[in-house]
């Protein structure tokens, strides 16, 4: 419904249409958003960076460390991360990149600040989560990368959302910021489920959320993501739609309530 929207992802699409501000390509560009965050926080809030290309055959592969993570500056998902370059399949890596580098997200689902983006390639240091994610010491670790991204209302961060155990059977967990473990999880396009023991809570989560704030004072909505390896935080990405606001909650009542909290 775009002429009444009440449902979270209704009102995602409802932004795409009808919310364009002009700084948002910048948010969604992934080396752009990088000068973002250096000019409001500074670099050391940023992953390092170990090459920014426009054609894959520039890439001399050879100089890569072991470990690195190669990324698309102008979508979503186009990650090959590498944990052992002697693993690596380079021809097919460079046939990949070659597709999503031909590739405009905006086609997906319409989100408009993809559309103009030049696409250009960015490979990053690896990074790691170095102990378990969960509360409890248990012998299950997982070297992933926890994600906390933060839903973002009228410029107010609102909930944490925890996503961890990529490798190992993935969870979500939202948690309120007086980091309580909320009834709910999403968005996705298929099910996950919450984490057996819950989450610690960051060592950085106040600041995490004086960031959030700043970052999303000019926004209805946006997510801001964030990593924490060891006791370091660093900026991860913005989200303006997540799952293209094509995703569901469970319950499905929080596509609601959530949506309730954006105000149009």
């Amino acid at each position: 419904n775009l002429n009444k929207p009440i449902l979270f992802t209704e009102k995602l699409q409802w932004l795409k249409l009808h919310d364009r501000k002009e700084f948002y390509p910048r948010y969604v560009d992934k080396i752009e958003m990088r000068e973002i965050i250096k000019q409001k926080f500074g670099a050391d809030l940023l992953i390092p960076v170990l090459g920014v290309y426009t054609n894959v055959n520039q890439i001399d592969w050879t100089s890569l460390p072991q470990r690195f993570v190669v990324k698309c500056s102008h979508g979503s998902g186009c990650n090959i991360i590498c944990r052992n370059k002697n693993e690596l399949d380079i021809k097919n890596s460079v046939q990949l990149i070659k597709r999503w580098m031909n590739y405009n997200w905006y086609w997906f689902g319409r989100e408009w600040p993809y559309k103009h983006i030049v696409p250009r390639i960015l490979i990053e240091q690896y990074m790691e989560n170095s102990g378990t994610c969960l509360e409890s010491n248990n012998d299950t670790k997982d070297s992933s990368l926890i994600d906390y991204k933060f839903y973002c209302f009228n410029g107010k961060p609102t909930y944490c959302q925890v996503i961890a155990n990529r490798y190992s059977g993935e969870t979500i967990d939202f948690y309120d910021l007086e980091w309580r473990l909320m009834p709910f999880t999403g968005l996705h396009t298929s099910p996950f489920p919450h984490s057996d023991k819950g989450h610690k809570k960051p060592a950085n989560f106040n600041q995490m959320i004086i960031i959030s704030e700043e970052l999303s004072r000019d926004s209805r909505f946006v997510r801001v993501d964030f990593y924490e390896v060891g006791s370091k935080l660093y900026f991860g990405e913005f989200t303006l739609y997540p799952k293209s606001g094509f995703g569901k909650f469970d319950p499905e009542e929080w596509n609601a309530i959530l949506g309730n909290m954006l105000k149009l």
